[in-house]
């Protein structure tokens, strides 16, 4: 245990049916600073969180908190150490008020009964204590994001815990939001709190971590001080190779015919939208978030309602006419929150790859060929290189980057013409960016249409042939692929459409 430090993590292994998650891993935290937990996808972090949390029970290995052994056993007993989470995927009671859902693991009584006096005076006072003035009788599920993440903070704070992990706190957050979460991470170490913060965004580790230690195939290959390192450093411990920012395919030399081609689309938030889109192309709509991008994309396959326009679909050689809901039969559709619409996370990894493809497995008994089924699922996850056990595995208990190659290729199953992927790297790291991106780009080459949303520009530059830019619902302007950073962040706040073919 090195000197000053107040939380110790040494030598922890874990193993799974034909997956080892931890080999010897490490980690350590000193009172009142902020330690970045980093690796690609799989590496290792969640299973040594879990360690930590008392959900997974490690196979060897000591954990040491202030001095003496612990052994958490259940995220009770982690709480009972002072151990607290603040998850990625906000553990949340959308329907209870903001008071409740701080108190949802353990409510003050009186006389027996929940004390709501206290309960909605201590949520104001925690919540106050973060800058955060909500009303504490608003259900959760009228908040965003942001403020749903308050809640949750509050409720890690209620317990005055000496441990605080934070899990992709940012991956939802605007910039406003993000600066007041790094306000209170700098007020969490004032206080001598130690943090363990895990990120995928490289660049937020210099802005509030000390240090970082950085995790490879279930092991920790290295710490390092933040003074003493950089951002190309960073990445190349975490993948084994630096990364590269270079694109990932050629331009479309020429496109094919036009595939989808949409007039006067207009909604609830999309308003008199046109665009079209061609065979073998990747197109990229970019746009700030609250520009209108998902909500259009929503509009275009009927998932949000649609009170004007056309959409023409080329069939047997010709554009016809197609209903949103006839383009979302045919299309492949990545959404932007892959855990609560893309899957079904207590199934099987076989079964929600061939969950689009089930009509092409039926038995002339019209039930499931298993044999089909499972053939599928192995082809898939070798060409999309997922790391998984075994086609059995819960897709739940996978790395979110294998996550996201599970939705992408129970799609990519289907051979559709037409991809519509929102946000499709979000929460991923680096190595799974550019596996995803690359698959994305020859996906257009095999053929298909693809409409890509990235709220990174310089991830649409990888793959993209032109850009679609949107600002309070409506397609501003419309840039060539040769377009620079500089020429989209320019775009966004661009107020007349400028002109150009769809």
């Amino acid at each position: 245990m090195t000197e000053g430090a107040y939380l110790t993590m040494a030598g922890l292994s874990k193993s799974y049916p034909g997956v080892v998650a931890l080999r010897e891993a490490s980690l350590e935290a000193r009172r009142g600073e902020a330690v970045a937990l980093m690796g690609a996808n799989g590496a290792g972090k969640s299973t040594l969180m879990n360690v930590l949390g008392g959900v997974t029970q490690p196979d060897a290995g000591a954990v040491t908190i202030d001095g003496a052994a612990v052994r958490p056993r259940s995220p009770r007993d982690a709480l009972a150490h002072g151990i607290a989470f603040v998850h990625q995927e906000l553990a949340m009671l959308p329907s209870m008020t903001v008071a409740e859902n701080v108190f949802a693991d353990g409510f003050p009584t009186r006389l027996g009964l929940i004390d709501a006096v206290t309960m909605h005076r201590e949520a104001a006072a925690l919540l106050a204590r973060l800058g955060c003035n909500l009303p504490t009788t608003l259900a959760v599920e009228t908040l965003g994001p942001g403020d749903r993440q308050m809640v949750e903070i509050a409720r890690a704070l209620r317990r005055a815990p000496r441990i605080m992990i934070f899990d992709e706190p940012t991956s939802s957050l605007t910039n406003n939001e993000k600066r007041r979460l790094f306000d209170i991470v700098q007020g969490l170490k004032r206080d001598g709190v130690a943090i363990i913060y895990i990120t995928h965004f490289v660049d937020e580790i210099f802005e509030i971590c000390e240090r970082a230690t950085v995790m490879r195939n279930g092991a920790t290959v290295a710490t390092r001080a933040i003074a003493d390192t950089s951002p190309a450093e960073i990445v190349h411990l975490m993948l084994g190779e630096a990364d590269s920012a270079e694109r990932l395919a050629d331009q479309a030399a020429a496109p094919g015919p036009v595939l989808l081609e949409v007039r006067g689309l207009s909604g609830g938030m999309p308003r008199d939208i046109d665009l079209s889109l061609s065979a073998g192309e990747v197109v990229g709509l970019w746009g700030l978030l609250g520009s209108g991008r998902t909500e259009m994309l929503r509009a275009l396959v009927g998932l949000d309602p649609v009170h004007a326009g056309t959409l023409r679909w080329r069939a047997a050689g010709e554009l016809q006419p197609i209903t949103p809901a006839g383009l979302h039969r045919i299309a492949g559709i990545v959404t932007e929150d892959r855990r609560g619409e893309g899957l079904l996370l207590p199934l099987t990894t076989r079964a929600n790859l061939s969950l689009a493809s089930l009509r092409r497995l039926l038995t002339p008994w019209r039930l499931i060929d298993r044999h089909k089924e499972e053939s599928l699922a192995t082809d898939m996850i070798r060409r999309l290189r997922i790391k998984v056990s075994g086609s059995a595995q819960t897709v739940g208990t996978l790395s979110g980057g294998n996550q996201q190659k599970v939705v992408v290729g129970r799609w990519l199953a289907t051979e559709p013409r037409l991809f519509l992927l929102d946000e499709p790297t979000r929460g991923l790291d680096v190595g799974a960016k550019t596996e995803i991106l690359r698959l994305t780009a020859a996906l257009a080459r095999a053929g298909a249409a693809v409409l890509v949303i990235s709220s990174e520009p310089e991830e649409l530059m990888r793959i993209c042939d032109r850009y679609l830019v949107m600002s309070r619902g409506r397609v501003t302007t419309r840039l060539p692929g040769s377009a620079t950073r500089a020429d989209l962040l320019a775009a966004v706040s661009a107020a007349p459409v400028r002109a150009g073919a769809a």
